[in-house]
């Protein structure tokens, strides 16, 4: 059994004051883009977690966790604890996203165990665990893990778990730059309040701008380009100043928009058609101001069956 699942750039990040409990209200605006992990899931003895680049990719494997963190072990468990069997699977991830990177590449795994492991165990003839219920065990394991199985375009909020799909002409052509080492997302928040109690600013209720959603049903690249944001980008240039040379390559080689994904610390550009997203990452790789480069495009599915044999 093994599922695919994308990564997402968050086109629009807002970011309201700490709640009672720890987190921050959101308005996240996921866009999920063609750049993939593959999760395949097969009967065990014990639930064990292996992980692999994918052909091609340069992504940091030794950052995955393969013990109980990991959050597709998690998911495995979950499923299994709600459908009353062991979780006896091996999960088999080949990661595309890069890893800590802003784009919830583990949050993909899990959507994708979710997906895996409820095909294996639950009754095709009565199924208990039908998709609105794999997005609430999503909810339970993290804020990004429901966009994961549902994909597209969609405005999150709450947590970012709360999904309402948006249309979107598409396709979108993005470019993105990743950097050396992650950016822990906890962090990135913690320094996101710090930088916002420092400079006397007091967090207002986040909203999606209207002219952001426009630019998305009329497939208007440009209008896009001008409509992104992410109130993080301050906190994640802060911990990692080299961003911003990176984001000012992008601007200055003609990015139709440029910003952090996420918590970082990948960088987002989008382009104005395909030519010109492989021009732009070709050159940003030749300036050096990024790890590696890689081309995408959106709006894409989210988790989806590949391979059922394993059943």
């Amino acid at each position: 059994m093994t599922v695919r699942v994308p990564a997402k750039v968050n086109l629009w990040l807002g970011v309201g004051p700490v709640r009672d409990d720890g987190y921050h209200d959101l308005v996240n605006v996921f866009h999920a883009v063609s750049l993939f992990d593959e999760v395949t899931a097969a009967p065990a003895d014990a639930l064990a977690v292996t992980a692999a680049a994918a052909p091609g990719a340069r992504v940091a494997i030794e950052g995955v966790p393969l013990g109980g963190d990991n959050l597709a072990a998690r998911a495995a468990r979950l499923v299994a604890a709600r459908l009353g069997v062991e979780p006896r699977v091996a999960l088999a991830i080949r990661k595309a996203i890069p890893v800590a990177g802003g784009m919830a590449g583990g949050s993909a795994d899990a959507a994708a165990a979710l997906v895996a492991c409820a095909r294996l165990w639950d009754d095709p003839a009565d199924p208990k665990l039908d998709l609105d219920a794999l997005l609430a065990l999503g909810a339970e394991l993290g804020s990004d893990v429901p966009f994961a199985l549902l994909g597209g375009t969609a405005v999150g909020l709450g947590r970012g778990e709360r999904l309402t799909p948006v249309p979107a002409a598409g396709p979108f052509h993005w470019v993105f730059a990743t950097a050396d080492g992650g950016l822990s997302t906890p962090a990135v928040y913690a320094e996101c309040d710090r930088l916002r109690s420092a400079e006397g600013v007091r967090a207002a209720w986040p909203h999606e701008p209207p002219e952001l959603a426009a630019a998305l049903a009329a497939g208007d690249a440009a209008a896009l380009g001008a409509a992104l944001g992410n109130d993080l980008q301050p906190a994640a240039l802060m911990l990692r100043p080299s961003l911003r040379r990176t984001l000012d390559a992008g601007a200055a080689l003609g990015a139709l928009g440029a910003l952090v994904s996420g918590s970082g610390p990948t960088c987002a550009f989008l382009a104005a058609d395909a030519e010109h997203a492989a021009d732009l990452a070709r050159v940003l790789a030749a300036e050096g101001v990024a790890r590696d480069t890689v081309r995408a495009h959106g709006p894409v599915p989210g988790a989806t069956v590949l391979d059922a044999a394993a059943e």
